[in-house]
Order: C-alpha cells, then sequence, then structure tokens
C-alpha cells in the first residue's frame, strides 16, 4: 500500500517596497517586478507546500531608512496574528535599509517562527553564517543610505551659500517660482508682512499682534500640497507671528550653520526694521529662564483642561531677577489667539494642585454610594493619602497623579474641576475657587 505524504502549507507574504513615487502610475512598475520574481520562487518551492498569499504588501514611495510604512505595519500585524510562515523580499534592503531596524525584523520573525527569503540574495537566517552574511550585507546598504543622505545635505549647503531657496512650504510673502526653483515676492502679502512687523514694533507683544490681525480678519498662508491637500488659511497665534518675525529671508538673505549669506530673492523689510524686532524679542525673554532650585514643575501637564474650549491648560510662571515668583496654569487657545476666542483666564497653579490632590484623598477615603472603587486597583497612585506625599520630588507627584487621573476639566465660569479617573472613567466634581480669585 502506497502512503501519500501530504506537505504541510506554508504561507508566503511578499513585500515590496519603492523609495520614490515616480514611475507608481505605469502599467508595470518596480513593485510589479519586485512582486514577480517572488512569486516565481514561490513557484518553485511548491512541492515543498509553498503558497503565496494574496495581500499586497505594497509601499511606493516609502523610504527604507525606519519602518513607518503602512504595508509594513500591516504585514507585521499579520505575522503577530500568526497568518504569515514566510516573508519574501526581491532583495534584503527593501525589506529596510537600516541595520538597527532590521535586526528587530529579524528578531520579530524569530518570535512567531517566520521564516525570511532574498530571491536574488540566497540566505538562510536558520544559521549563524547565514545571519552574519545578511548584516554585513544590510551594513553596507545602511552606509550608502548614510552617503547619500551626506550628499544632499552637501548639496543643499552649498546651494545656500550661493543664496538659493532649497525648498519647502510657501512662506506670507513670498510665492515659489518651481520653474527657476526660488522665491518671488507676493506684492499683496508683503503688504501684510510689513504691517505685522509695523505692529509688532508699536505693540511689542506677539498675541496682541495675533489678536489685531485675527479682528482685521487676515489669515494665515495658505498652499495646496502636491497630493492636493490644502494647509494654512486659519487664525494667527503668537507662534505665527514669532515665526514671521524671525525669518531671515524677509532681509533677502538664507542661513545655513548659523551663518547668513546673501539671498538671491528680493528683502522685504530692511536689515535695520529687522535687527530692531530682533532686539525687543530678546528683550522680551528676559527673566525667563528657568530659576535654579525652583519648584515650577507642572503637577497637572498634560491632565489639566479648560472646560470652555477643551484645550490644554499649560504650566508656566513669572519671575524677576531670576527670582521665583508665582505659578499658574493658561488656556493654550487663550494664550495662542488671545481671551476673546475663551474666555477662561490663567489660574493659580498652587491653588488648584492642592485642590485636585485634596480631592484624590477624598475619592480615596470616601468614593460615595455611588461609586465601586477597588484601591488594589489604583495602586501606586495611592500614595497621594500618604505621609509619604509630601517628601517626593515635584516629578515623582506628577507620575502618581498620572496613575490617577485621566483628565481634569476647569471651568472658569463657576470655579468647579471635574476629575476623570483612569480606573472606568468615573468622574468627580469639585469645587475649586470663586471666578474672582482667578489671575488677571
Amino acid at each position: 500500500m502506497t502512503t501519500t505524504t501530504i506537505k504541510k502549507r506554508f504561507y508566503c507574504a511578499i513585500y515590496t517596497r519603492k523609495s520614490t513615487s515616480e514611475g507608481l502610475d505605469q502599467d508595470f512598475t518596480s513593485l510589479d517586478n519586485q512582486r514577480e520574481s517572488a512569486e516565481n520562487y514561490i513557484n518553485s518551492q511548491k512541492n515543498e507546500g509553498w503558497i503565496a498569499l494574496p495581500e499586497k504588501y505594497d509601499d511606493g514611495g516609502y523610504t527604507g531608512a525606519n519602518t513607518e510604512r503602512p504595508a509594513l505595519q500591516k504585514l507585521i500585524a499579520d505575522i503577530k496574528e500568526g497568518r504569515i510562515n514566510c516573508v519574501i523580499v526581491y532583495k534584503v534592503d527593501r525589506l529596510s535599509r537600516s541595520l538597527l531596524d532590521f535586526v528587530q525584523l529579524l528578531e520579530l520573525f524569530e518570535k512567531h517562527n517566520v521564516a525570511f527569503v532574498s530571491v536574488t540574495q540566497a540566505f538562510n537566517t536558520n544559521n549563524s553564517m547565514g545571519r552574519l552574511t545578511l548584516n554585513i550585507l544590510l551594513s553596507f546598504a545602511q552606509f550608502e543610505r548614510e552617503i547619500i543622505s551626506e550628499r544632499v545635505k552637501d548639496k543643499m549647503g552649498a546651494a545656500r551659500r550661493k543664496g538659493k531657496w532649497c525648498g519647502g512650504p510657501p512662506i506670507l510673502g513670498y510665492d515659489i517660482d518651481r520653474v527657476n526653483h526660488k522665491l518671488i515676492v507676493n506684492d499683496k502679502e508683503a503688504v501684510l508682512v510689513r504691517e505685522i512687523v509695523d505692529l509688532y514694533l508699536k505693540e511689542k507683544s506677539l498675541l496682541s499682534v495675533a489678536m489685531i490681525l485675527n479682528e482685521k480678519g487676515y489669515r494665515t498662508k495658505s498652499f495646496t500640497s502636491k497630493p492636493g491637500r490644502t494647509f494654512g488659511g486659519t487664525k494667527f497665534k503668537n507662534t505665527n507671528i514669532q515665526l514671521i518675525l524671525k525669518n531671515v529671508l524677509y532681509i533677502g538673505k538664507v542661513k545655513h550653520n548659523g551663518e547668513l549669506y546673501p539671498g538671491l530673492h528680493e528683502a522685504i523689510i530692511s536689515e535695520e526694521t529687522f535687527n530692531n524686532v530682533q532686539q525687543i524679542l530678546a528683550n522680551n525673554r528676559v527673566g525667563r529662564d528657568n530659576p535654579k532650585n525652583t519648584p515650577n514643575t507642572g503637577l497637572l501637564n498634560h491632565i489639566l483642561r479648560c472646560k470652555a474650549c477643551g484645550s490644554i491648560m499649560f504650566h508656566t510662571y513669572t519671575s524677576k531677577k531670576g527670582r521665583y515668583k508665582y505659578r499658574y496654569y493658561v488656556c493654550m487657545n487663550a494664550q495662542k489667539r488671545g481671551y476673546k476666542n475663551c474666555p477662561t483666564r490663567s489660574v493659580n497653579a498652587q491653588q488648584i494642585e492642592e485642590a485636585v490632590v485634596t480631592s484624590l484623598k477624598n475619592i480615596v477615603n470616601n468614593p460615595g454610594p455611588d461609586h465601586s472603587i477597588d484601591k488594589k486597583e489604583l495602586g501606586e497612585a495611592l500614595i497621594v493619602n500618604s505621609p509619604i506625599w509630601e517628601t517626593l520630588f515635584p516629578q515623582e507627584k506628577h507620575k502618581a497623579l498620572k496613575l490617577m487621573l485621566k483628565e481634569v476639566s476647569y471651568n472658569a465660569s463657576d470655579g468647579k474641576i471635574e476629575l476623570t479617573l483612569n480606573h472606568d472613567g468615573i468622574k468627580f466634581l469639585y469645587l475649586l475657587l470663586h471666578p474672582d480669585n482667578q489671575k488677571e
């Protein structure tokens, strides 16, 4: 009697990659060529039960320098789900050009019992010699990538020293001449740039300038990228104003490695005016250095939110002559766009932090009849109810609060705070202070 041996099916995923998007609209692309070669290899192993999976793991227009590629991430997810027995590529550098990333991918393959095959290079990852040869080849692939990167940087540096514009999104006041690869003045926007500079010289405040521009209906530079996405065209923030005021392109120069070179484009503002603006910016920064040995760490950083607009409230402080003076939290939306966009003013940091800690102690001790909290699940966050709490550094207190709290919402209109716990998202409402006690 003849016994027929049935080979176990060996499911193979074909991964392909191309660094640029050029030529991807053709009938037969580099990705198709890579896939065809891999399929031929799989067919040669058909007697061993090898089967090509129908899913396509194609990354067109993605670099091999990192793993942030959609098809590769899908491949990794399918490997973790146990759907793949082997990964096949045309060449090793199609999978990765980074030695570190490649080693991590090999470890992932080994952990999930997934074989790795390069069609044009004979590799067997099941033995030490194969892994050594593979790593040597990948080292050369990484070396090639680094050489290319250095060449590009050198080329851009040489171009900047000649005053050339080296790409990037267009800035307010200029349009891009894509034929000659240079910046040309947009006369209408140039008037707005000069107005921004004049306003800052008068107001000496980034936020005041942003508020005035927004009241007049002005918006940031709007442009459309190659994929068709539109950017900009939003209200001004203080950060937008700062970037404009510090940009040396507006005085007809380009910057490279800290040095200024005469640009090939026309200036919009004079150097004298630009230098006056820089002096005011520098003066406004005086006293903002972080004082040493000062308890200015915000315990509620990345936890506290403004109830009115939902924006993060960030921790900051005022100081004078290097001495600690006052800590508070301010709504990011109000800070960047003005208080007309959000009614919440800044709140005393020490007061709200103490209120939150006191509220947490009450929750731990008396959660109330409507809430069932397992103290064991609160873990290290219970330290707020311990005498050791006062001995902790601010950073340690912040970490403990994050273990217990998902969010703290502050309502400036009625002076209430709402605590949302990480444990099942339970919410608690407490009175913080009267609105009149806020910092003006």
